[in-house]
Formats: C-alpha cells, structure tokens, sequence
C-alpha cells in the first residue's frame, strides 16, 4: 500500500474544515474545470466515512490527521492494488495526483489561508525547473519571476512564484507530464496574458 505524508503548519481543527468544506477543497484540490464542483461532491462528500479525524473516502484511500505540535501530519493512505480492476490501471497516475493535491492543500493553508485561487492546468513535459533549488529566478515562459522550492518528490518539483500572487507552480514528470499553476490575486488582464503565454507554450 503505498503512503503519501505531509507535514502542514495549521491545527488539526483547520485543516480538517479543508477536507470537509466545499469550497475550502476547491482551493487545493485539482485544478479548475467545468466538472470540479461534481469531482470534488463525488470524492469528498458522497460514500465517505467519518471517524474521528480519519475520513475514508469511496475508492479506498483513507485521510488521516495527527498533531504535530502546532502542526498536522496528514497521512494518505492509498487503495491497495486488486481492490477496484477499473482505478489499479490508474494507480501510479492517482497517487501522483494526491502527492500534488496535498502540496497543494499545505501551501493553500501555510500561504495563502481563505484566499481563492485560479489555476491553469497542462499536459506535457517542463524540464525548466530540473535544477531549482531554494530561491530561483528565471524567465518563465516570457515573464521574469522569483519564488523557492516548495516541494521535490521522485517525479514532482513544486515552486512558488512571486508574481502570480504568491502562487505555485507544479511540474509533474511521470506517469503522465503535466502541469499545474495556482495563482491569487491577479486582475482579468494579467490572468489573460499568463493563460495565452503558457497555452502557447503547450500548443499543438
């Protein structure tokens, strides 16, 4: 059974509300979409189970919250393989998702607390952050930005960026390349001219 963890700097009581709120989910779980409302009522709040601070979800993976401090560990413990034919083709795929879901759901605590993001989602490789390491500038797809790491994993490499608001970049590598950007506070002009850049990017 595989396991994902991460450490958030929020009580267990806070991070909890981000696992049973609509809204709150919304703003770490995936990405925008016309289904991410349905996506995250199928999920989270439709044949799920309650007990304590664990909430085991539909498909078989289990959430499970433990203080650390005045933090939490948030533990994720995936479905074992042969449960359901249809998800194990998509096992490795899944547990990608989580590990960039749940980095997504601590950055949205630790930085950006209550705020709303919009994201953009692509599929395709982004080698350019192979060698970030701590604080990084670089020309991002035609725009100077700054930020750090945030995250590394074995096919994964997270990175704040400054001026999407403080948002965060996610690039995953494998099973599937894609990427994902979580941006706050940008107005209808700047959020149009980052959606054209990087669909440019990945165009065709």
């Amino acid at each position: 059974m595989s396991v994902i963890e991460v450490v958030v700097a929020a009580p267990v009581d806070t991070v909890w509300e981000a696992l049973r709120d609509k809204e709150k989910i919304r703003q770490w779980h995936g990405w925008d979409f016309d289904g991410l409302d349905a996506e995250v009522d199928h999920i989270y709040l439709t044949d799920v189970v309650e007990d304590g601070r664990t909430l085991a979800l539909g498909g078989g993976d289990r959430f499970s919250l433990t203080p650390s401090g005045t933090s939490t560990l948030v533990t994720l413990d995936r479905a074992p393989l042969g449960g359901n034919p249809e998800l194990d083709a998509y096992h490795d795929a899944i547990t990608e998702g989580w590990t960039t879901f749940l980095q997504q759901l601590r950055f949205a605590l630790e930085r950006q607390p209550g705020a709303v993001r919009r994201t953009l989602f692509f599929e395709g490789g982004f080698p350019d952050l192979a060698h970030v390491d701590s604080r990084w500038t670089a020309d991002l797809v035609g725009e100077p930005v700054t930020g750090e790491l945030w995250f590394r994993s074995a096919n994964q490499v997270g990175v704040t960026v400054d001026s999407w608001g403080e948002g965060l970049l996610v690039v995953v590598d494998a099973p599937s390349a894609m990427v994902v950007l979580s941006t706050y506070g940008l107005d209808e002009a700047a959020f149009g001219d980052l959606e054209a850049r990087w669909s440019k990017r990945f165009a065709g």
